[in-house]
């Protein structure tokens, strides 16, 4: 049987056309499709599948949403943030009732039913229905309601009317309702503990840590309603300018091509190595991920195409998902999109985009360097083969579509030239727009301009709602002092298990780290890093770490959380794909993400760590790269068990230990782990070489010829 699949692009990039050679998705099989599984699994994806009416309506509110938003970079309301805010949501949030349904579904849970709906069966009714009608309209009267009077309204914060109060209390029971619509009980029910806590911390005894004055009802809903930490807070803000912005980018990208073009241009650039194909799937779901932006629905989209050849090559149905979900992953870690979160970063730190990417450049390097590494090590390990892929030569590709780069390009030339990320967004949007008229297959005309607009809007409406419901607890958090308190809290947990500065440090580290983690098993990324951002870092931070090591430490740790078990929501998307058992897959998928969950502990252990971040001389951050370079193959070699050959455990053991003592980037630990290295390398060497000597020798000299024998 020959080993051949078709070209890429023969293939459906995202979602669409089941895959010839593998049931995932064929009508008949029962398995899901691409689209059934990201609207599964992805947490910022929306759920129903709205009838052509109502979608028309939707869609027509989205894409007039979308030319709002575009329209205010450059015309912005003469009234301030607060007021483009309060009509942002009033658009966005009764859009929530009527695209996600109110049923409680966990994500496998949601696959018959989406099957079932696929193939007209339609066993329940999607489109919205009287109450979710009725949610919106209430949602439109109290979002606009501030617009009456809105002078009045802010300046009658100290001093709230009973009407103030009562569609400040409806708009938190709704936005309450629509996060839990878009992301499940957790962060609801997060906020809710916070609310109880600003209302009922006043009765805790004055002695506590966590005590406070206490606040009543008037007074917390005005804070959340009439004030800027709330609802109109940060986050809200950051979604309603940058985040949407982006999407609408990436939807631009999409249809014009872009994904299909990165996924051949992945194909072509390895030639038929044992190894190529992970390396194939590797680059993909980096270049992929700038079209995405999310680690589900890359790792889902990419493994419609990719999981046949990752087959074919001989990687088990766990490799070949552990390999999706970590390149998936990588699509919210790296430059030049990254994730919701890294907006929010910018934020918070008052700095520019470019500068969040620039911290995350170096990381980003040392993660694919990882996986790559891994790969290489599986594909010799596991005996994989070379697969026989037709494609274009990539000059060729790049000469025909290498366009597609450009709008990337131009985001990063417009924010290193002073522009604002939103406005170089919508440069590189219009840019991609002009540029699709290259491609007939793919040029936006009128109607598939109108379809992108309205599916850029769509995408943010679950982000639009985590970011609302994110801000009322950070509106609590400011409003009680909570953030200190706590922080003082996790500091002396751990000053009680060690005294020593560093020791507490550490131990301070691996607590946040923990919590980051559990925390990102139950809510959206980009609420577990607000979160976090407000409760943890300022523990991180009294013990003298600084701001943006932290909040980078954090934003990593909250990605993670999606290969983090049990959960693992990119790990199990990539598992539904391949139809391998989604633990084993969740534990692959941690061994080729490992790097990226050690790397992030030198940026707030050591005062070197601040180089991976590209903060500092030139000369430090080169070697501190070096260092991390040399860690991350060192782990690489201990988690696959393989030097040049197969590694003993006790050589596995010298490696991880290597890596540890490297990854602390100070003199007398970089050269503690280059002597465990030494070490293990050179053993490795010489038990090569005595196994060798065995195998060869020495023979019977009777078996020898004549005149070879010696005396």
């Amino acid at each position: 049987m020959s080993d051949r699949i078709p070209r890429p692009h023969e293939r459906a990039p995202t979602a669409g056309a089941p895959d010839p050679a593998d049931p995932a998705g064929e009508p008949g099989t029962g398995r899901p499709s691409v689209e059934e599984l990201v609207a599964a699994y992805d947490q910022e994806r929306p759920m129903r599948r709205l009838s052509p009416p109502v979608l028309a309506a939707v869609s027509a509110i989205c894409a007039a949403l979308s030319v709002f938003v575009l329209l205010s970079v450059f015309l912005p309301p003469a009234r301030g943030t607060q007021y483009y805010l309060t009509v942002f949501l009033a658009a966005a949030l009764p859009l929530c009732f009527l695209t996600h349904r109110a049923g409680l579904r966990t994500p496998a849970a949601r696959l018959p039913w989406l099957r079932t709906a696929a193939r007209g069966g339609r066993p329940e009714r999607d489109d919205p229905g009287v109450c979710d009608w009725l949610l919106a309209a209430v949602a439109v009267a109290v979002c606009l309601y501030p617009l009456a009077d809105f002078d009045g309204f802010l300046e009658r914060r100290q001093l709230p009317t009973t009407t103030d109060t009562v569609a400040g209390f409806l708009l938190l029971l709704l936005v309450l309702e629509a996060c839990r619509r878009t992301t499940g009980w957790t962060l609801p029910a997060f906020c809710v503990a916070f609310l109880l806590y600003a209302y009922y911390g006043g009765l805790l005894p004055y002695e506590w840590s966590l005590a406070h004055g206490g606040f009543d009802v008037d007074a917390i809903v005005a804070n959340l309603f009439m004030g800027t930490d709330g609802f109109y807070g940060v986050p809200l803000s950051v979604a309603a300018t940058y985040i949407v912005l982006f999407t609408i980018y990436g939807s631009v990208l999409e249809l014009s091509g872009a994904g299909r073009f990165f996924i051949d241009l992945s194909f072509a650039a390895f030639r038929g190595s044992r190894s190529a194909p992970g390396r194939t799937v590797t680059v993909a779901g980096f270049l992929l991920g700038t079209v995405s932006g999310s680690g589900a629905a890359t790792a889902v989209s990419l493994g419609s195409v990719a999981w046949p050849l990752l087959r074919r090559a001989g990687y088990s149905r766990e490799q070949g998902g552990g390999i999706l979900a970590a390149a998936g992953i990588g699509a919210i870690l790296s430059p030049p999109t990254l994730g919701a979160a890294a907006f929010v970063i910018a934020e918070y730190l008052r700095v520019g985009y470019l500068t969040v990417l620039l911290y995350a450049t170096i990381p980003t390097v040392l993660y694919y360097l990882g996986i790559l590494l891994a790969v290489e090590i599986d594909a010799r390990r596991s005996l994989t083969r070379a697969v026989d892929v037709e494609r274009e030569p990539v000059l060729r590709l790049l000469a025909r579509f290498g366009y597609h780069f450009l709008s990337l390009f131009l985001i990063i030339g417009f924010m290193a030239a002073g522009l604002p990320p939103f406005k170089a967004v919508v440069g590189a949007t219009v840019l991609q727009f002009a540029l699709s008229f290259l491609d007939p297959r793919h040029r936006l005309t009128p109607r598939r301009l109108y379809t992108a607009l309205a599916e850029g809007c769509r995408s943010v409406l679950p982000v639009v709602a985590t970011c609302a419901a994110a801000g009322i607890v950070v509106a609590v958090v400011t409003q009680t002092g909570l953030g200190l308190n706590l922080a003082a809290i996790i500091v002396d947990a751990a000053g009680v298990l060690g005294g020593d500065p560093t020791v507490r440090l550490t131990l301070t580290v691996l607590l946040a780290a923990v919590a980051v983690s559990v925390l990102g098993l139950a809510v959206p990324v980009t609420a577990s890093f607000i979160i976090s951002a407000v409760i943890i870092a300022p523990a991180m931070t009294s013990l003298g770490v600084a701001t943006p090591e932290a909040y980078m430490f954090i934003f990593y740790y909250a990605v993670l959380s999606e290969v983090t078990p049990p959960t693992a929501l990119a790990a199990a998307a990539a598992a539904a794909i391949t139809g391998g058992s989604p633990i084993r897959t969740m534990t692959q998928t941690w061994k080729y993400a490992l790097p990226a969950f050690l790397v992030p502990f030198s940026f707030v252990l050591t005062d070197n760590g601040a180089h991976l971040l590209g903060q500092g001389p030139l000369v430090d951050i080169a070697w501190t790269t070096a260092v991390s370079a040399v860690a991350v193959a060192a782990l690489a070699a201990a988690t696959g068990g393989r030097l040049l050959g197969p590694a003993s455990v006790t050589e596995r053991g010298l490696c991880a230990g290597a890596a540890l003592l490297l990854l602390y980037l100070e003199p007398v630990s970089i050269t503690a782990g280059a002597l465990l290295l030494a070490a293990a390398v050179g053993g490795h060497l010489l038990r090569r070489r005595s196994t060798a000597g065995a195998a060869d020798g020495p023979r019977d000299p009777s078996s020898l010829p004549k005149g070879n024998t010696s005396s």
